[in-house]
């Protein structure tokens, strides 16, 4: 294991492989049931990075430390802390573990070893779980210590090369350069997600107007958010206006500022938000709801740079970088005559779509544990978990109002199982019902393993199954292991024998697709 690690320091890996393997080399060296890697930030919340047992949606999770008196505990302690089967600690992974997804984790091993930047500043832990008492004896405690220092230049080489890309994409010095394990609030592993992210950080310094594009609720907030912290503009302030939310009596004023006696009320010298963005970054949110009116002003400060309080013609150059973000089809809106054409081709410079949630995959599973783990600290829970049926309702609904639909969604089934008597000390599972999602009808079909368990019977003369004899009946891990066998090879050929393409439409990690497939003697037969 060790090994693999320092061969890995020698290359450079996309953000997260090299976290990511190492997880899994450490659930294979002790052989334990789940490993996790969690990052601490200065708010004293952790953050998983790199888990290998653990259910999806575990990667969106956030641990306020002061709620989690384990890994308060693992952090306290430069030793690795183990916790003795039995222990009345509650476990944060109760639910989450894959193989006992959603239920209470019974007696079993805990390991946690807290894990340095420097010596004066946590990066996060490493926690291992074995099902098996005994697993982490005096030996294995020592084992882990040892690796420590190994897995900390790991890290350390992850941030190096975070941090060189970034300043290799910028062109600027290391200052202001957030580090590892800061989060955006921007979850996803989607190759759709990674994309745009990717395209964010590249513009972010260009200093061109952008147009973020996208449906009601994608979070288009966060994304300006984004670009502006990757900008050279990140230390001076960002001001975001809600043109929607813009009076138009008072937009003028608001946008431009104004004099004493502009007007009735004017008491005092305002300053408008072009002001208060000086240097800075200026968000238009929500920009195609602006009045035709105010688009012609606004249109005139774009081009000349400069602006006129209100009752005055005095000019103030303004300096801010624009950010505009609509739901609207601003180019329809042009010509339906809603929206200036020249005003758009100013603010669309380098526009962006931002990818509809049900275009992100996986995601969606990481999001959720995001706002389930919120909704347990809020509403003082053991745990709240989705089971399986839940999680199908998530993946299969279009989700018209993408992140924050999904946020509202989850919100609300922890409250109805409070309000159906739900224990607060209990690990508690949300069921498919409990989403009360609309699935199109055209999901609501049959699983391919109820088809296949189906016409596994024998067939009469009149092509109706005819049941089994008890004598017939194969085990049950037969049956699930030759389902198994049967979907890989049937992914692998739609993907042309690509590994990566076949796990994603099983809706795997690529890791476990290789792990599965050896395990059911697929390898050898593929040519792997």
């Amino acid at each position: 294991m060790e090994h693999q690690l320092l061969k890995d320091l020698s290359q450079e890996l996309p953000d997260g492989v090299r976290l990511e393997r190492a997880a899994n080399a450490i659930r294979q060296a002790f052989v334990c049931d789940a490993v996790g890697l969690l990052s601490l930030d200065q708010h004293d919340t952790l953050h998983m990075m790199a888990a290998s047992g653990l259910a999806h949606e575990a990667l969106g999770r956030r641990f306020v430390v002061g709620q989690h008196p384990r890994f308060a505990a693992i952090l306290s302690r430069h030793e690795p802390t183990w916790f003795e089967p039995g222990s009345l600690l509650p476990d944060p992974y109760d639910g989450l573990l894959d193989d006992r997804k959603g239920s209470p984790l019974p007696v079993h091993d805990c390991l946690g070893v807290p894990l340095y930047r420097d010596p004066d500043h946590a990066w996060g832990i490493l926690t291992l779980d074995a099902l098996t008492t005994g697993t982490f004896d005096e030996a294995a405690r020592a084992r882990l210590q040892q690796l420590v220092l190994t897995l900390q230049a790991a890290i350390r080489v992850t941030e190096l090369e975070r941090e060189n890309r970034r300043l290799r994409q910028l062109g600027i010095s290391q200052q202001g350069i957030e580090r590892i394990g800061e989060t955006t609030e921007i979850l996803g592993h989607s190759e759709a997600i990674q994309s745009l992210l990717h395209e964010l950080d590249l513009v972010a310094d260009s200093d061109l107007p952008i147009l973020l594009l996208g449906e009601t609720g994608v979070g288009k907030e966060l994304f300006a958010r984004r670009l502006h912290r990757h900008s050279r503009r990140s230390r001076q302030p960002m001001v975001q206006v809600n043109c929607a939310a813009l009076p138009e009596s008072l937009a003028e004023s608001e946008l431009f500022g104004h004099v004493k006696g502009a007007f009735s009320g004017a008491t005092s010298d305002r300053p408008g938000r072009f002001e208060a963005a000086q240097g800075g970054t200026l968000f238009l949110d929500e920009v195609g709801e602006l009045p035709l009116g105010l688009q012609a002003k606004l249109l005139r400060v774009l081009q000349n740079g400069e602006i006129q309080r209100l009752g005055t013609d005095q000019t103030i150059k303004t300096d801010v970088r624009i950010i505009a973000a609509t739901n609207r089809n601003l180019k329809a809106n042009t010509q339906a005559g809603l929206f200036r054409a020249d005003l758009y081709h100013r603010l669309s410079v380098y526009p962006i779509p931002i990818p509809p949630l049900r275009d992100r995959d996986r995601d969606i599973l990481i999001l959720a544990g995001h706002f389930l783990e919120f909704n347990r600290a809020r509403l003082g829970l053991r745990g709240v978990r989705l089971s399986f049926g839940a999680e199908r309702a998530l993946q299969q609904y279009p989700w018209p109002g993408n992140v924050r639909e999904l946020e509202h969604v989850i919100s609300r089934a922890a409250l109805k199982m409070l309000s159906r008597g739900a224990s607060r000390d209990q690990v508690l599972t949300i069921e498919a019902e409990l989403l009360d999602l609309d699935i199109p009808a055209e999901d609501n079909k049959p699983d391919d393993t109820q088809t296949r368990s189906t016409s596994s019977g024998a067939a009469d003369q009149t092509g109706t199954a005819t049941p089994l004899t008890l004598a017939e009946i194969p085990p049950l891990k037969q049956t699930v292991e030759e389902c198994e066998r049967h979907a890989i090879h049937e992914a692998l050929g739609a993907a042309g024998q690509n590994w990566a393409q076949a796990a994603k439409a099983l809706g795997l990690d690529a890791s476990n697709l290789h792990k599965r497939a050896k395990r059911l003697g697929l390898k050898k037969g593929l040519g792997e």
